[in-house]
């Protein structure tokens, strides 16, 4: 068994723009549902939106790259308003039905032949690439050390991806403590009483969906700076993924989201390397592809184990969430 290859793939998963997007994506659902109480499996819709509107901005229109990311964000916020304005009223385990729906039918419009134009429907969208590349502000090179070593571009998207991170976690840190945040959790306990003290509640929860909505656009966008955007990325998994890291960091924390990213990837590229080569070596009666599949068992089952025995997650306070009371 190659552990050298293994350990190293699964540290190059520490910094990978895939953990650096969910950590994102992760800390915008924090905002709709650690601090809000918005019961959201939606967020790949938001991701979908990020990305779409980065990408079809600078293929279709010629925008530069920094105005596909406004776009994307101005996007995600349309979708909250469409999506929430006849949805917020709804409670818990409805109001997650009607958002799944709503994230799978943005999938979908992505992918229908009707929008091919922009969209390239099934096939997704590649080639915006040069604009933010040659922002790169790395000469030429490479850049690192151990199984932490990249190429300028990857520098430039890693780099970019921490700073939009550090800038959504600040935010999340800063409004958890104004008087906006207070009455944010307070919807989240009570939201009857908050109402009787005479705050919009609507107009609160649609703020914090928007917020996070923002949050999860940006995610999507530093996933699809790598490589390409494609549709078969957005689909159900990716929220129940992005559930996942938040429960596993911490519903209602400021880090949790990011903190939860890393050890659910880094976990996930071990699992990868380590259980194929198990069944290779006839050590796990079991085949490669199985192997592969096995990994999504152990992490469900390691979920399971984290909600019964600490619900608040790694960096949470158990008293920060009303189901755990």
């Amino acid at each position: 068994m190659d552990w050298g290859g293994i350990l190293n793939n699964t540290a190059g998963w520490l910094l990978s723009p895939t953990t650096i997007a969910y950590a994102l994506a992760a800390t915008g659902l924090a905002v709709h549902f650690g601090y809000a109480g918005l019961l959201n499996f939606g967020m790949a819709g938001f991701m979908a939106i990020g990305a779409y509107g980065y990408a079809i901005s600078i293929l279709s229109f010629g925008l530069p790259w920094w105005v596909g990311i406004l776009v994307g964000m101005v996007g995600a916020t349309i979708f909250a308003f469409i999506l929430g304005i006849p949805t917020l009223r709804l409670r818990a385990d409805y109001l997650a039905i009607v958002t799944i729906a709503a994230a799978e039918i943005v999938r979908l419009l992505f992918t229908t032949t009707v929008f091919d134009r922009w969209t390239n429907s099934a096939d997704g969208l590649a080639g915006y690439h040069a604009g933010f590349r040659a922002a790169n502000p790395f000469p030429p090179g490479s850049y690192g050390f151990g199984p932490w070593v990249f190429t300028a571009d990857q520098l430039w998207t890693r780099v970019f991806g921490l700073f939009l991170l550090a800038i959504a976690v600040l935010i999340v840190w800063l409004v958890m403590r104004s008087p906006w945040g207070r009455v944010l959790k307070g919807i989240r306990e009570d939201e009857d009483a908050v109402r009787s003290l005479g705050k919009n509640v609507f107009g609160y929860k649609m703020q914090a969906l928007v917020l996070g909505g923002i949050f999860g656009a940006l995610g999507g966008v530093v996933i699809s700076l790598p490589s390409a955007v494609i549709p078969g990325t957005y689909v159900t998994s990716l929220t129940f993924f992005l559930w996942t890291i938040l429960l596993l960091g911490g519903a209602a924390t400021v880090f949790g989201p990011a903190l939860g990213a890393v050890i659910f990837w880094v976990i996930m590229s071990f699992l990868d390397g380590v259980l194929p080569a198990l069944a290779s070596a006839g050590i796990l009666p079991i085949s490669g592809t199985q192997a592969g599949t096995l990994r999504y068992v152990l992490v469900g089952i390691a979920l399971m184990l984290l909600v019964i025995f600490r619900p608040q997650g790694i960096l949470g306070n158990k008293r920060e969430l009303t189901f755990v009371k």
